[in-house]
């Protein structure tokens, strides 16, 4: 069986630290290529790592008009990719209607997917339509480790994650002959890097496989930010100075060209428009006069190209040791 330390394979930084004492260098956006929307913050876990606060007793849900507007810039700016994050954005009631309208129109459709609201009541059909509309199914598994997922994510979300994953699998989700992508997403534990991606992934693979009989496509190691619920836990335990300066030592110049926020704009349950998902739990919003979705539509597919990024501090998380995006490890 795996083991909590199976999880934990520290990356070495020996080679890639900068040791640099600079702010962040300025970015600018390159073709926009995706539009990340938060349906809203209502979620069904309370993840200590959390960088959106979500959780059951959230109430903030984007309002029916601004979903509508989603379609109609997909459209106008030809975006490649919609990917839909929360909270648990298939707690939404236009969920489904979103996702096949922007289906509909040759859009991939990406759904971050914490697995166990595939198991919820009212929910027993979704992983069944999610296959139906062929979306690109990201899904949050921590570890291979039952103890490790349940501290980190509350109790019995491990098994009940576990179970997604069965239901997935059994539709034909991470079939590498097949068309329905299941990507799993690894989060570190703590105040920690990511380990190297390919290493994990066979682990995962591994472990998934001989004690569950799962497949999944890809693994994707993202950088847990310091912000909202993971910064509150980490300066109670007076770690907080300590990560911040772990991220930006830890920054290599060679991650800038492929960070996300160059070929993404993010969009909050009101409608407004952020560089990423990370810079709208900040409240830190796109500079220029483009500031909401129906701004969107008032500009060219190439409208944004060379825009100024907002950046900060946090932004050290995604250019420290391999990089981090929505998308995985950078390098």
């Amino acid at each position: 069986m795996a083991t909590a330390t199976d999880c934990d394979l520290s990356p070495s930084l020996a080679s890639s630290t900068s040791q640099r004492k600079q702010g962040f260098p300025a970015l600018f956006r390159s073709q926009l290529q995706t539009l990340q929307v938060n349906l809203g913050y209502r979620c069904n876990q309370s993840c200590s790592h959390c960088h959106v606060d979500a959780g059951p007793w959230r109430t903030e849900m984007m309002a029916a008009d601004q979903v509508a507007l989603i379609p109609e810039v997909l459209q106008h700016l030809k975006l490649k990719v919609l990917d839909l994050t929360g909270g648990a954005p298939e707690l939404h009631p236009q969920f489904r209607e979103l996702v096949a309208a922007a289906r509909a129109m040759g859009v991939e459709v990406i759904d971050r997917c914490n697995l166990t609201i595939l198991n919820e009541p009212e929910q027993e059909d979704l992983a069944a339509f999610l296959a139906q509309q062929k979306v690109r199914v990201v899904a949050s598994l921590p570890c291979t480790e039952e103890a490790r997922v349940d501290r980190q994510r509350g109790r019995g979300v491990f098994e009940r994650s576990i179970e997604g994953l069965k239901q997935l699998n059994a539709l034909g989700y991470g079939d590498p002959e097949g068309d329905l992508c299941l990507d799993l997403v690894y989060n570190p534990a703590g105040a920690n890097l990511p380990p190297a991606q390919a290493q994990l992934e066979q682990h995962y693979r591994g472990a998934l496989l001989n004690d569950h009989g799962l497949r999944f496509n890809h693994l994707l190691t993202i950088t847990n930010m310091a912000i909202e619920r993971f910064a509150k836990d980490l300066e109670r335990q007076g770690q907080l100075e300590s990560y911040q300066k772990l991220l930006r030592d830890a920054f290599r110049n060679e991650n800038m060209a492929a960070v996300m926020c160059r070929s993404l704009i993010s969009v909050n349950w009101l409608g407004q428009l952020f560089d990423c998902d990370f810079n709208q739990q900040l409240g830190l919003g796109c500079p220029g006069s483009v500031k909401t979705l129906q701004d969107l539509l008032q500009v060219t597919p190439d409208g944004l190209a060379g825009q100024t990024i907002a950046i900060g501090e946090h932004c050290f998380g995604c250019t420290a040791g391999n990089g981090s995006s929505c998308s995985g490890a950078l390098n």
